[in-house]
């Protein structure tokens, strides 16, 4: 059982900036067609994640908008993903899925880059897909230099060391393609060459996927993680690290409020500077996303 954490007006008194929250999943399993993710039998995550109920769990929290992060390989989850994001603000991008080394991939593309809050696509450990695998193809890398050269950006999916090296191979083969490393925290950092993938200017990483189960409980101390999260500081810096919740995946661990407090009290020490780039400057520069309300901030 989670022991009480601060509330959420509390949480937003504690520092008073602004946050782009960049990793939330959408789906309804009411739909008629269904959601290939999450599982039927799974009682936390099988119910509808619309930004109406993200809105409510994130109320006086200080959270002014939110990308919204692909958890559907079918094409037309695409455009509804961008139909529902166009009727709340608080959606400021989303990043899609579509397979790069597909024929229409280019097709694709356009069509849903048509749409502004459409910035880019997931790729990684995820629907079965191999990164490391992708690299010899022409087609594959041919598709990614598409994506680069449109502006859009890149997402990965559940690092893991291979991940992690794949991630510099391909950013050696399309220099100028902007990567954002999902959930880095998930995994040990000294299992793998952070530092090599650091020299890759435009790659930024996601400190999202923070909170762990240890001999069934979720630790609540901040203490716990900063080993983890010092590592990931020293090795990228205050300006290519940002703030995601994955909500409502992140159910499974915690609550919205308590995995908020952890990040928060671990960038509240380093500095009011640092916390801006966190919760929201440095999501501008890696997704480039689409200010849609007065108060959603710009730089």
């Amino acid at each position: 059982m989670l022991a009480p954490v601060a509330l959420p007006d509390k949480l937003a008194a504690m520092a008073p900036v602004p946050i782009i929250d960049t990793h939330i999943h959408l789906f309804d399993p009411t739909r008629r067609q269904g959601v290939p993710w999450p599982d039927k039998t799974d009682t936390v995550l099988y119910k509808p994640a619309l930004p109406a109920r993200y809105r409510r769990v994130t109320a006086g929290m200080g959270i002014v908008g939110a990308i919204e992060i692909e958890c559907s390989p079918w094409l037309e989850d695409n455009q509804w993903v961008l139909d529902v994001a166009a009727g709340d603000r608080i959606i400021v991008g989303t990043i899609g899925d579509l397979e790069p080394a597909s024929p229409k991939f280019r097709d694709d593309l356009e069509r849903f880059r048509r749409n502004p809050l459409f910035r880019g696509i997931r790729y990684g450990n995820l629907w079965g897909r191999d990164l490391g695998s992708q690299l010899a193809k022409p087609e594959f890398i041919a598709g990614i230099k598409s994506l680069a050269e449109t502006g859009m950006v890149l997402d990965t999916a559940n690092p893991m060391p291979k991940l992690v090296a794949d991630v510099a191979r391909l950013t050696d083969r399309v220099p100028h393609l902007r990567v954002v490393m999902d959930h880095l925290p998930e995994m040990d950092p000294a299992t793998a060459d952070l530092r090599e993938l650091a020299r890759r200017p435009l790659v930024y990483v996601k400190v999202s996927g923070v909170l762990r189960r240890v001999a069934g409980r979720v630790p609540l101390e901040v203490s716990f993680y900063r080993d983890r999260l010092d590592a990931i500081w020293d090795i990228f810096g205050p300006d290519r690290l940002i703030y995601g919740s994955d909500w409502p995946n992140s159910d499974q661990w915690g609550t919205y409020p308590l995995l908020l407090q952890i990040v928060r009290q671990y960038f509240r020490g380093k500095g009011s500077v640092a916390m801006e780039k966190y919760f929201w400057k440095n999501s501008v520069a890696a997704y480039r996303w689409v200010k849609r309300d007065a108060k959603q901030p710009e730089v």
